[in-house]
């Protein structure tokens, strides 16, 4: 089984790239996130002809977040609001999708705001966003694969530069800290699982050259609980669809389970 995360940057704009990455390596589930796309009118066509499933939770412009599967889901939900009715309010902005994949194995997607600049509203409403995601996955059990966009380097050689990283939304203590609290109700890091090296990054900012130069961020990330890490194979970043043209600012992370 091969589950992979995508920031697309808009699916509309990136349907092309995403089909044919699809028809390549025929994973069985994609999570997307940054669709920019009402559901009405996700691109459905292109998937559903290709034998995949498509669940959504978009908004116009901007946020979204799907899962394309190789078969249908169940128990499908978009949002904290049906298992955590007291942050409903942060479903304003579309960012989190689950699916149940077998009886004892959930799927969580989720697109974790950028936070802006340091100590800005938005940076603010990022923590509580994060500190909402660790009392929702609090209420799940058995078996988690929680992947995303997670706008949060880890590590510092997760980035290729961690000068000034006190005030460098996405790599603050702050929320790191966030992080490793919700790694802490049992999730493994699957990448760093098979490498502990430096310069693997998953986005590179459309300026400056960053990707020629590798002047990347290591932010997309698979998250497995602890039955699932002994069956996991290998996860990998597929930088290919970031050399494409016009392609998405973030590559794809896949990871295979037995």
């Amino acid at each position: 089984m091969q589950i992979a995360t995508w920031n697309v940057n808009s699916i509309r704009t990136r349907l092309d790239h995403v089909c044919q990455w699809l028809d390549a390596t025929g994973v069985d589930y994609l999570c997307l996130q940054e669709t920019k796309v009402v559901d009405a009118e996700f691109p459905r066509h292109a998937f559903l002809e290709r034998g995949y499933f498509v669940y959504c939770s978009g908004q116009k412009a901007y946020n979204g977040v799907a899962i394309i599967s190789r078969q249908p889901l169940a128990a499908v939900e978009a949002g904290f609001a049906p298992h955590l009715p007291t942050q409903a309010d942060l479903d304003d902005q579309k960012r989190l999708i689950r699916a149940q994949l077998a009886p004892d194995l959930t799927l969580v997607n989720v697109y974790i705001p950028n936070g802006g600049e340091y100590a800005s509203e938005k940076y603010h409403y990022k923590l509580r966003w994060l500190v909402g995601l660790y009392n929702y996955l609090q209420q799940l059990r058995g078996e988690v694969i929680l992947c995303g966009d997670f706008n949060i380097a880890p590590e510092d050689k997760d980035l290729f530069d961690a000068s000034d990283r006190a005030t460098k939304v996405g790599a603050t203590d702050a929320e790191r800290e966030q992080l490793a609290a919700i790694r802490a109700l049992g999730f493994c890091d699957a990448f760093r699982h098979f490498t502990d090296a430096a310069g693997h990054y998953s986005w590179w900012d459309y300026r400056a050259g960053a990707f020629r130069r590798n002047h990347g961020w290591r932010i997309d990330h698979l998250y497995i609980t602890t039955g699932l890490k002994q069956r996991a194979q290998a996860c990998r970043i597929d930088v290919a669809p970031r050399r494409l043209p016009k392609p998405s600012d973030h590559a794809p992370v896949i990871l295979t389970i037995e």
